[in-house]
This record gives structure tokens, sequence and C-alpha cells, in this order.
């Protein structure tokens, strides 16, 4: 039992660890796109 717990905290903190950075990708990405002054070619 002690097995299963390891692996899912193990899993809970990878997912998490993706998850920051996911949102921190997206944040910059968004900025980036503030920064820009036409938009609406950006891809």
């Amino acid at each position: 039992m002690g097995f299963f717990t390891t692996a899912i905290t193990t899993l809970k903190t990878l997912v998490c660890a993706i998850g920051a950075g996911l949102a921190a990708w997206g944040v910059i990405n968004l900025l980036e796109g503030y920064g820009n002054d036409n938009r609406a070619t950006r891809s």
C-alpha cells in the first residue's frame, strides 16, 4: 500500500508541475501578444 501512496504523490507533483508550466507559458504568450502592435497577423 505504501508504494501506491508514493506513486500517487509523485503523480500529483508531476501533474501540478506540468500545469504550472503550461500556465506560465500561457501567461508569457499572452503578454507577448499584448506587446505586439499588430496582433491580427500573430500565429
